[in-house]
């Protein structure tokens, strides 16, 4: 069977993007590994949170090989990528005024912690109204979006505003409006998104500039090994027992 052209066309989209990422977000990706390195080394925490298709990114970098185990998500009941159902009410409570500042008050965010907060469109409440909070709360944030988005379509928060407006650092994923890379006789709606490649890279280049960072300043990065490798638990073992006060994905 001979290689499908649609197929090579996407692998060369995202090969684009994920090229346009690295050239044009290097000193964003700089900012927030060292904001990343400041927090570990102060003593703080780190959270991630997306709603819908963008928690992929977030839950990508929490309780992982090769992650810091530090990580931790930010979840809001609902809206973690399609475990409810309908599906489509997790999209709806992405709209819904007041549910950020619930989650935020009940969970273990503090000042001097810092938040990742991933939306793609940036547009909704609900990521909006978490950066909000969370800098009101003295953590930092760090938003990772499609900044064309606030070209070409309109904020569904109160005040206008998007993700991109609330945060101390920016990872623009270059990601277009739609979020679908091909098109294609025959074919009606465009199709094949690379948001989640294209995002959750710049969430791994991210981690590894704060690793970086963290060398720099003399600070073993608390990163998790493999457990399917030998040595992998009695590792995480260690590392757990050192930052325990700082993970909140297990018990004890």
């Amino acid at each position: 069977m001979s290689e499908s052209k649609l197929a090579g066309q996407f692998f060369d989209a995202a090969i684009d993007l994920l090229a346009r990422v690295r050239n044009e977000e290097a000193d964003n990706i700089a900012a927030a590994g060292a904001a990343i390195a400041d927090t570990i080394t102060s003593g703080g925490r780190l959270f991630a949170f997306g709603a819908g298709h963008s928690s992929l990114a977030a839950q990508d970098v929490v309780y992982r090989a090769g992650g810091f185990a530090v990580m931790n998500l930010l979840a809001v009941p609902g809206v973690v990528g399609v475990d409810v159902v309908p599906a489509t009410l997790g999209s709806a409570l992405e709209r819904v005024d007041g549910l950020a500042a619930a989650v935020l008050d009940t969970s273990p965010a503090r000042a001097g912690d810092l938040l990742f907060v991933i939306s793609l469109s940036g547009r909704n409440a609900l990521p909006v109204e978490m950066a909000v909070n969370a800098r009101a709360l003295g953590l930092k944030v760090i938003g990772v979006t499609s900044v064309a988005y606030a070209d070409a379509t309109t904020s569904r928060h109160v005040s206008g505003t998007f993700l991109k407006d609330h945060c101390d650092v920016v990872l623009d994923s270059k990601i277009s409006v739609g979020d679908a890379e091909l098109t294609h006789e025959g074919i009606e709606a465009p199709f094949a998104p690379a948001s989640t490649v294209v995002t959750s890279a710049l969430m791994q280049a991210t981690m590894a500039a704060a690793a970086e960072r963290l060398v720099e300043k003399g600070v073993e990065p608390p990163l998790l090994r493999s457990g399917n490798v030998d040595g992998g638990h009695e590792w995480n073992g260690r590392v757990m027992a050192e930052y325990r006060e700082r993970i909140f994905f297990r018990h004890g």
